[in-house]
């Protein structure tokens, strides 16, 4: 049974095609955010993720508290020092997942329900693939990896140890990124969060468990955290699948029927790689400058470790309202109405910007206050307070390049976005963060490259939304008509 509208012009347009046992067996349960009030989807489509993105970070600081004051600047140098290796690791995942979402996104402001199945059902089997294929490579070449980044000798073994447990999450964290993406793609960015709530509380509990021999437990020390991750990463993961496939979800896979369908398959590549090379070689940027921070000691990577704990809570805004943008442009490049993503832009400017300008200021004014929560050494606390002043100005400019490439990454144009990364990375920061440290003698040097660089990525990621490239359709959808303002549409009957 089709339900649609039809004009007195004659011209028919459907507005979901959907059976009757379709509304029976499928729960939609997500957002239109093509119709309505911007402002209201882009604030409340966005909280939740937020949210979600806050407790991680607490989490993280947590984490780190328990390393870095209870068990010393060594453990916390060997994290920051594993932590770019599992962000390379987990870029391809959220490359291919953001192919999967913006597709999803799209298809469901176009109301084509089979186009999306077949994109989740294809990014099942190619995400259950990868994840295994690089949980493998991980646990093998992990000393290799960190040998060739010049990890500190005197943190070397705790590295090497912490990232071949942690390795072991990859297949649950990728499946978790991939339904996460889906349902966001839908306009429902509730139900990750509940599963994330519970499996970071349970994670942040079993930390110090694990670690210290608490409750008769094995003293695994920095292990303790890497096995409490991957615990709780695979059980949320499949609490999560089994969730959704009760409750008939339109994001759940169908275990029974997976496929690969190979025009959606290129669909997700020709969106997807381009994001997976993107945040691959952003990673490996990041390995480029933690193995130069590493060059001036133990007590910088430390720092440079607390930093990025910082960094967490201060890039969040940008992050989690730049990847809401994407949803609710997609949906409606999806449904033919692009010249709602000027207003997206305009509202994620505004909200956006305002959240970090006060990260900017805590950063500037109060920087002691925050290092002094997981360092006490007091070399370590002097650079700590020294990246976060350096840094400071640089949230404000994520905020501007984020949602600016939420709009062209929406549109489907992630290789752009690519293009502006791979820019301010290679062409700014890798080069200056070598010059400069070496000509200021001092880690400082790093800080700046990185707020040089940032600043680079903003003015181009401004300067491409601003051409208006990205309105030209990417993905062919259905035609959608729309009726002349002064036409009556006439339901339908069935």
């Amino acid at each position: 049974m089709l339900h649609g509208v039809e004009y007195s012009d004659g011209i028919r347009r459907v507005e979901a095609i959907v059976t009757e046992n379709t509304n029976q067996d499928v729960q939609h349960n997500g957002r239109d955010m093509t119709v309505g009030s911007i402002p209201n989807h882009l604030i409340m489509f966005s909280l939740p993720m937020l949210a979600g993105n806050l407790i991680q970070t607490a989490y993280g600081f947590v984490n780190a508290f328990w390393v870095g004051k209870k068990l010393g600047e060594g453990p916390l140098a060997a994290v920051t020092s594993s932590f770019p290796v599992i962000f390379l690791l987990t870029a391809v995942a959220m490359g291919l997942t953001m192919g999967t979402s913006i597709l999803v996104a799209q298809f469901a402001g176009a109301k084509e329900w089979d186009r999306m199945r077949k994109a989740i059902q294809t990014s099942t089997v190619l995400l259950a693939f990868v994840g295994a294929l690089f949980m493998f490579i991980g646990f093998v070449f992990a000393a290799d990896i960190m040998r060739l980044m010049d990890t500190p000798k005197s943190v070397y073994p705790m590295a090497v140890s912490y990232l071949k447990i942690f390795i072991l999450s990859m297949p649950a964290m990728f499946g978790m990124f991939l339904v996460s993406s889906a349902l966001r793609g839908i306009g429902d960015s509730k139900t990750p969060l509940y599963f994330q709530v519970v499996a970071l509380v349970a994670t942040a509990v079993l930390d110090p468990i694990l670690m210290f021999g608490w409750l008769g437990f094995p003293r695994f020390g920095l292990n303790g955290t890497a096995i409490a991750s991957v615990g709780m990463q695979w059980l949320g993961m499949l609490a999560l699948m089994a969730y959704l496939a009760h409750k008939k979800s339109i994001a759940s896979p169908d275990w029974r029927r997976l496929h690969i369908h190979w025009p959606t398959c290129w669909l997700i590549f020709k969106i997807g790689t381009p994001s997976v090379v993107q945040h691959s070689l952003i990673s490996l940027g990041m390995i480029f400058v933690i193995t130069i921070i590493n060059g001036f000691g133990q007590a910088a990577t430390a720092a440079f470790g607390v930093g990025m704990r910082i960094d967490q809570i201060a890039f969040m805004p940008a992050l989690t309202f730049g990847g809401s943008v994407s949803m609710i442009v997609g949906q409606n490049v999806g449904a033919g109405l692009t010249h709602r993503a000027k207003e997206v832009f305009n509202w994620g400017i505004i909200v956006c910007g305002g959240i970090s300008l006060i990260f900017a200021v805590f950063a500037l004014t109060v920087p002691e206050f925050m290092v002094n929560i997981f360092l006490d050494e007091p070399q370590g606390f002097a650079i700590g307070v020294n990246y976060l002043r350096i840094m400071a100005i640089s949230y404000l400019f994520f905020s501007v390049m984020f949602v600016a490439n939420g709009v062209i990454n929406g549109a489907g144009y992630t290789f752009v976005t690519t293009a502006i990364s791979l820019v301010g990375l290679y062409a700014a920061r890798v080069p200056l963060a070598i010059y400069l440290s070496q000509r200021m003698n001092q880690v400082e040097g790093v800080f700046y490259a990185m707020t040089i660089s940032n600043a680079v990525s903003m003015i181009l990621a401004l300067a491409c939304y601003l051409s208006g490239f990205w309105k030209k359709p990417m993905i062919k959808h259905g035609v959608q008509l729309e009726p002349a303002e002064d036409i009556e549409p006439i339901p339908v009957l069935d």
